[in-house]
């Protein structure tokens, strides 16, 4: 369990752009959900807190009270921190960053489990040309195209980065019509 949240601590602190991209695409999917989850079940989770309330009913320190003419707190002209806001910001933050964190490890598992397979498609082929089953002309020719289907070409930055534009247009175009 240590290895994995270790794993998750280095996925969000680094910079890659694959998971920049990725990051960028399924958190804007996952937004509704994760301020649903937030809203609706976290805070008033915390709003439960004993001596969270005061006359705001969150959690936040008024510094400075301005009353309107029904004698209810103004709290456009008031001064608050507003405590329940910043923690509602890093769980939400926390929370997309560890679906992303998943996300992300699913596809590099992925990944390396089609570089076992062809270590052992290599292995194979070797020992079929150690056994005398195949010529060593025909053992080249299968890791060739061992190699060749290993090094399929992968998108680049570039690439993604035109797909990731061309999916906010669709999304924009899409939200604009509604």
């Amino acid at each position: 369990m240590k290895k994995f949240f270790k794993e998750f601590k280095d996925f969000i602190t680094r910079g890659n752009v694959l998971d920049m991209a990725v990051g960028i695409i399924v958190g804007g999917a996952f937004t509704a959900i994760i301020t649903a989850l937030v809203n609706n079940i976290l805070n008033p989770l915390l709003a439960m807190i004993p001596g969270a309330h005061d006359e705001t009913g969150a959690l936040q320190v008024v510094l400075r009270a301005v009353y309107d003419e029904s004698n209810n707190l103004d709290v456009t002209k008031s001064v608050i921190l507003d405590f329940g806001a910043v923690i509602t910001a890093i769980v939400t933050f926390i929370l997309t960053a560890f679906v992303l964190f998943l996300i992300i490890k699913i596809i590099n598992s992925i990944h390396n489990q089609g570089k076992k397979l062809a270590e052992k498609q290599k292995k194979k082929i070797e020992e079929k040309r150690k056994s005398g089953e195949i010529t060593e002309e025909e053992a080249k020719a299968e890791e060739a195209k061992v190699e060749e289907v290993a090094a399929a070409p992968v998108e680049t930055t570039d690439d993604l980065l035109r797909e990731i534009r061309d999916l906010l247009k669709n999304a924009n175009a899409n939200t604009n019509r509604e």
